[in-house]
């Protein structure tokens, strides 16, 4: 077992908080007790978070990174879930800007202002399969870089393939749920060979909350956890599940596009450091995909 002990109410920094993923972390760790600001840009779309408002305190990108440290007095940690996936024809650069040299700022300013602890959401995606990828495992190297010089301690989280209701329709789970729901004529996929750990959002963010009540009893300063179940499923099985659960006529067709140069065949997670700390998964592949199949008839 790792020797931790458990830290209470922290100030917690977040960023993506109005995306899928920061939104879920968002309300998880006011529930928790914690107390919550959000970094965001001044445009960003609020609709995710809306209700958690009130209870949020809210710094925009634009105004200065330093300001939410200036003003809350102390961050315990900074929660880093802002990406991005480069799914809009963004180029290199942005894609440069936002995934490595934001948070590069915002680490350098959170050490600055002796913050405990930086949660870094990283990919498991091959560092050279393209520019998303590349730039998160650079930023990756430079928290280490801080966290070896004492700076800062940094968390970085290996996140394997996350699904649930309401993502995002640019990513692959979504996308197949939904086609396979409204019963789209056919629905082109790969042979589907390729072996992916796929974890609910419910078992993500019991994960991060576990992290952030017992990071500050951990003795080495850079330290990586693998999120995941720890079990590769395929893709062609994953989409014969959805297609089961959805009692869908959708036609799925395997093999219609090929493979994406340097594909990742198989990616599963190292659970070792996070089951140390008492976490486990609550879902199961199907039963996990059977709820949000549900939500998202809800929601349609």
């Amino acid at each position: 077992m790792i020797p931790i002990r458990s830290l209470p109410v922290q100030t917690v920094l977040l960023t993506g908080a109005t995306g899928f993923l920061g939104s879920h972390l968002a309300s998880a760790f006011l529930s928790g007790g914690h107390k919550v600001a959000i970094l965001k840009r001044a445009g960003s779309r609020l609709s995710r978070i809306q209700p958690l408002l009130p209870d949020l305190h809210v710094f925009n990108v634009e105004e200065g990174l330093e300001i939410p440290f200036q003003t809350l007095g102390r961050v315990d940690a900074v929660v880093h879930a802002a990406t991005c996936y480069g799914r809009q024809e963004e180029t290199a650069l942005e894609i440069f800007e936002t995934n490595t040299a934001f948070p590069l700022r915002l680490l350098e300013i959170a050490a600055f202002f002796n913050t405990d602890t930086f949660f870094n959401t990283d990919t498991i995606l091959y560092k050279y399969l393209h520019a998303y990828s590349l730039s998160k495992h650079h930023f990756m190297e430079w928290g280490r870089h801080f966290a070896d010089q004492g700076k800062i301690r940094f968390f970085n989280i290996n996140l394997e393939h996350t699904y649930g209701a309401d993502d995002s329709p640019s990513k692959f789970t979504t996308h197949v749920i939904r086609a396979c729901l409204s019963n789209a004529d056919v629905f082109n996929l790969t042979l589907g060979e390729q072996q992916r750990d796929f974890v609910h959002i419910d078992d993500v963010v019991a994960a991060y909350l576990l992290m952030l009540t017992k990071a500050t009893g951990f003795e080495r300063r850079f330290f990586e956890f693998g999120v995941g179940t720890g079990i590769a499923v395929s893709i062609r099985k994953f989409a014969n599940i959805v297609h089961k659960l959805a009692d869908s006529q959708t036609k799925l067709m395997f093999g219609a596009l090929p493979y994406r140069e340097h594909e990742t065949m198989y990616s599963a997670s190292d659970l070792t450091a996070i089951k140390a700390l008492g976490w486990g998964c609550r879902y199961d592949l199907e039963a996990g995909l059977k709820q949000v199949i549900e939500m998202e008839r809800k929601n349609r």
